[in-house]
């Protein structure tokens, strides 16, 4: 239990240290972070198709969890939500409406809370698959941080908002981690419904992201974090 909670609490900083990366006048290397998320996208693919839906599938009922949890993150972000996309926000001039921000908080809060689920779920099945979710989750928290605080930047809002919109998902990851083993159905399903949200993250959101670069070297981002897997998987016991 401490383990779950101290992973959640270091993935949910990485949130809010891509969110200060926004705020701060420090130079940012777009490329960088767009390569970052091609990088995370390959891995999480991975930690997902490979790791969590086969011991996800163990449980009756399991396959439909996931499904859930794909459905889910579709209609949180890109149904409800008016305006979200992972990465720097560069189109303020198109975002007068502080509500955007606001849409965009709503639409990851479930998402960080299911982040916090697959953290804490994951620990729960094996440390080795704790470690692998735990480090699938933290390479995509920089560019959520990122995403976020540059929206609600963009849409008008303050810092200060701004910087509370970014530790409200940090403590949605927490509270998802704390909650998880207290809840039967979130123990049982909770694999499930984050490999389902981790499977549309990776390919539904952040794929996507990288294909519009031009160029192999975000691109080719997604293959390195699929070998970054195969190498971490290697190395951990129990492999």
């Amino acid at each position: 239990m401490i383990s779950n909670l101290l992973y959640a609490l270091l993935a949910g900083g990485m949130d809010v240290l891509g969110g200060v990366l926004v705020i701060t006048p420090a130079r940012r290397s777009r490329r960088l972070l767009a390569f970052l998320v091609a990088f995370g996208a390959g891995f999480m693919l991975c930690v997902a198709l490979l790791e969590m839906v086969p011991d996800a599938l163990a449980v009756r009922g399991g396959i439909t969890a996931v499904l859930i949890g794909y459905l889910l993150v579709h209609l949180t972000q890109h149904t409800l939500t008016p305006h979200f996309h992972f990465g720097e926000e560069t189109h303020g001039e198109e975002m007068v409406s502080p509500g955007v921000g606001g849409y965009a908080l709503l639409g990851l809060a479930p998402h960080a809370f299911f982040d916090g689920v697959a953290i804490s779920s994951a620990f729960l099945t094996s440390p080795r698959l704790g470690m692998l979710v735990f480090t699938a989750v933290a390479l995509h928290k920089v560019p959520e941080g990122v995403s976020l605080v540059s929206i609600m930047l963009a849409s008008g809002n303050t810092a200060r908002a701004a910087v509370f919109s970014v530790a409200s998902i940090a403590v949605a990851t927490v509270i998802g981690a704390l909650v998880t083993p207290a809840f039967d159905l979130l123990a049982r399903y909770g694999l499930g419904l984050s490999a389902g949200v981790t499977i549309y993250v990776a390919a539904s959101n952040l794929i996507p992201e990288s294909q519009r670069e031009r160029g192999w070297f975000v691109p080719g981002g997604v293959f390195l974090g699929v070998l970054a897997f195969y190498l971490i998987r290697l190395f951990l016991p129990g492999a």
